[in-house]
């Protein structure tokens, strides 16, 4: 049975850690202080572990980072970066910055020239990284019902390899990924964010997804 660490113990955690449960994963799910969710482990089951950052990072086989984004990089260095190197870890941050949306508008960290992932990346240069579910919310993460539509998940990443291995999971999550590239790539990935929740703040509509359409030859 794969082995996956999921650090975060919000809400994106919980909902990619309940679906790889789901799809017939272990999971560790990592956090500062584990015992904030061991009510979560007592529902999720035999296959739901719990554990510090370094401990989620020593356990899974592919790790997942869902955190705040101004966070990240601290919840990386408490994994450790030996026991990241080589791994495909799943980013699904976003560098959003403190306070509100300003007329629904989310404010970001970056500029368009730069993105969050590309720090990550710098940063444990011995990890793999693979943008995913950074533009769309938690409720329909796995599997959602789009009417027998699959949803678009953009992803990019520096290594094939690694991207092969999210893009498997995704599958199994019901979407239809879009590889955009290189972790350049998440220059135009991450702001998708901001249009994602647009809706949301005007209408409280917080279930749709993107899809790429395209026209046939």
């Amino acid at each position: 049975m794969k082995k996956i660490g999921v650090f975060g113990s919000g809400a994106v955690g919980e909902s990619l850690s309940n679906g790889f449960l789901k799809h017939g994963y272990s999971v560790m799910r990592g956090s500062r202080d584990p015992s904030k969710l061991e009510e979560w482990k007592t529902k999720a089951g035999e296959h739901a572990r719990t554990g510090t950052f370094a401990e989620t990072a020593a356990f899974g086989e592919l790790l997942v980072l869902a955190v705040k984004g101004s966070a990240a990089v601290e919840v990386l260095n408490l994994a450790g970066k030996e026991a990241i190197a080589g791994k495909t870890i799943i980013d699904t941050t976003n560098p959003l910055a403190d306070g509100g949306p300003e007329k629904g508008v989310l404010k970001v960290t970056t500029n368009s020239n730069d993105s969050l992932m590309e720090h990550i990346q710098k940063a444990f240069p011995e990890a793999n990284f693979v943008k995913a579910f950074s533009s769309v919310g938690n409720a329909v993460m796995v599997n959602p019902n789009y009417g027998g539509t699959l949803p678009s998940m953009f992803i990019c990443g520096d290594d094939a390899k690694a991207k092969s291995e999210v893009t498997k999971h995704l599958t199994e999550f019901g979407w239809e990924t879009e590889d955009m590239g290189p972790a350049l790539a998440a220059r135009a990935i991450e702001p998708l964010c901001i249009l994602w929740c647009i809706p949301g703040f005007a209408a409280n509509q917080w279930t749709h997804a993107f899809k790429l359409l395209k026209m046939k030859a």
